[in-house]
């Protein structure tokens, strides 16, 4: 059996954390918006967006990789959770 889930496009990523963050904010974010930047998104939501994709996504985010910088924009995130998947591009 094939697990479907490991190999997520960053399209499909990013349109899930979209749709979590639309509905704790009320609001539709671009995939390059800085979302503590925008005053709308505080400190203490970025511990909800951990275990939001800790838990949607199977990763465990540990260490370094706790740092706020890796939860400021939908794309980054995206970037993050391809890169604890092994999904990684090598860059």
């Amino acid at each position: 059996m094939t697990d479907s889930t490991t190999q997520l496009p960053v399209a499909v990523i990013e349109k899930q954390i979209g749709e979590f963050l639309l509905a704790k904010t009320k609001m539709t974010w671009e995939p390059e918006v800085d979302l503590f930047a925008s005053g709308v998104v505080s400190s203490l939501f970025a511990m909800e967006l951990v275990v939001f994709v800790e838990s949607t996504f199977g990763v465990a985010v540990e260490g370094a990789d706790l740092a706020i910088d890796n939860f400021r924009t939908v794309r980054v995130m995206s970037a993050l959770v391809t890169r604890l998947r092994g999904g990684g591009d090598g860059a």
